[in-house]
C-alpha cells in the first residue's frame, strides 16, 4: 500500500519509466516533476497530482527527490545541482540504472551538502511500475532507508535490501548481466535443439524443470556447494568438461554457431589444467576466488536485513 505523503516528492526525469514513477508517487501525494524536454513535462503535468516545474532548482520544495535519468553522468550532474539548492537533511533516491561507483560518486557530492542518498534500482519494467508491481533493489544506511521508506513502499510491491549505498545497483547490474548472457545461451540452446530435430518449445519446458540445466546450477551447485565450499562427490568436473565438449561438437556438426557455450568451455579447460578434474564441477568457482582474491563462501547471516523479504 502507498504511504500517504503530505509534502511534495520531487522527481527528475519524466521519460517512459519516469512517467510511470510519477503516476505511482502521485497515488500517495503531490509530486513535483522536472524534465528538460517540454513535451515530457507537459505529458506528466496531465497526471493527476503531478505539477511540472520549469527548472531543476524548483525541486527545492521537496524533502525527497527521486532520480529517473538516462545515464550515470547525467545523474551526477543533476545531483551536483540539487546539492546546491536542496535543504540539508533532504534525500535523493536514485532509481536510474548506474554502477555502484556512480552511486558513491553521487553520495560524495551529496554528503558535503548534508543530503542523504538511497539507491533503489528498479528490477521491473515500465508496465510493472505502472501497475504497482515493481521490485526494488536497495542500498543505503539505516537512517536514509527509514526516511525513504514511504517512497519505496509507494513505488515497489517488493523491496530487497543489499547493504550500503551502491549495493542495490550492484545487484541490478549483476542480474542484468546474467539475464543478457542467459538470453544468448537460450537462443543457442533453441538453435541447437532445432538443428538436432528437437522441438525448441519442448526443450524450453525441460530447461524450466527444477532438476534441469537452468535451475539446478543455481539452487544446488551455487547455493549448496559454492557457498559452502563443498566440492566432494557430485559430478566430477572432468565429466562436465566432456559434456561441454559434446555440446560444442554437436553444434559444429549441425552448423550452429556458439558463443556462450564455447566461452564457458574454456573455463573447464583451465580448471582441469589446475587439477580440479575429480572435484564436483562447482569447484570451478575456486578459479574466481584466486583471480579476485575474495572468498565466495556465503551464509544467511552474511546477508543484510531481511535478505529480500517483500514489503
Amino acid at each position: 500500500m502507498p504511504a500517504t505523503q503530505h509534502r511534495p516528492v520531487g522527481l527528475c526525469g519524466l521519460g517512459n519509466m519516469g512517467a510511470a514513477v510519477a503516476r505511482r508517487l502521485a497515488t500517495a501525494g503531490p509530486v513535483l516533476g522536472y524534465d528538460p524536454d517540454p513535451d515530457r513535462a507537459e505529458a506528466a503535468a496531465r497526471i493527476d497530482g503531478v505539477r511540472a516545474v520549469p527548472a531543476l532548482d524548483d525541486l527545492d520544495e521537496a524533502d525527497v527527490v527521486v532520480l529517473s535519468l538516462p545515464g550515470p553522468e547525467v545523474s551526477v550532474e543533476v545531483a551536483t545541482r540539487l546539492a546546491g539548492c536542496l535543504r540539508p537533511g533532504a534525500l535523493l533516491v536514485e532509481t536510474s540504472t548506474v554502477t555502484p561507483e556512480d552511486v558513491r560518486r553521487l553520495q560524495g557530492v551529496c554528503d558535503k551538502a548534508g543530503i542523504g542518498v538511497v539507491d533503489a534500482a528498479i528490477l521491473s519494467g515500465v508496465a510493472q511500475m505502472a501497475a504497482g508491481r515493481a521490485t526494488l533493489l536497495t542500498g543505503g544506511d539505516d537512517e536514509a532507508l527509514r526516511r525513504a521508506d514511504p517512497v519505496l513502499r509507494t513505488l515497489g510491491a517488493r523491496t530487497w535490501h543489499f547493504g550500503e549505498a551502491g549495493a542495490g545497483m550492484a545487484a541490478k547490474v549483476v542480474n542484468n548481466g546474467v539475464a543478457h548472457a542467459v538470453m544468448v545461451l537460450l537462443v543457442e540452446a533453441a538453435a541447437m535443439s532445432r538443428a538436432a530435430g528437437v522441438d525448441p518449445r519442448q526443450m524450453a519446458d525441460l530447461l524450466a524443470d527444477p532438476d534441469a540445466g537452468l535451475s539446478r546450477p543455481l539452487t544446488h551447485r551455487l547455493m549448496e556447494r559454492v557457498f559452502h565450499a563443498d566440492y566432494t562427490g557430485g559430478m566430477p568436473l572432468e565429466a562436465a568438461r566432456k559434456d561441454s565438449h559434446l555440446a560444442m561438437r554437436m553444434a559444429y556438426d549441425d552448423g550452429v554457431p556458439l558463443f556462450v557455450i564455447n566461452g564457458a568451455h574454456t573455463v573447464y579447460d583451465i580448471a582441469a589444467a589446475q587439477g580440479l578434474g575429480r572435484q564436483d564441477y562447482a569447484s570451478l568457482a575456486t578459479l574466481w576466488e584466486q583471480w579476485s582474491g575474495r572468498s565466495l563462501r556465503s551464509s544467511p547471516a552474511d546477508s543484510p536485513g531481511d535478505g529480500g523479504a517483500g514489503r
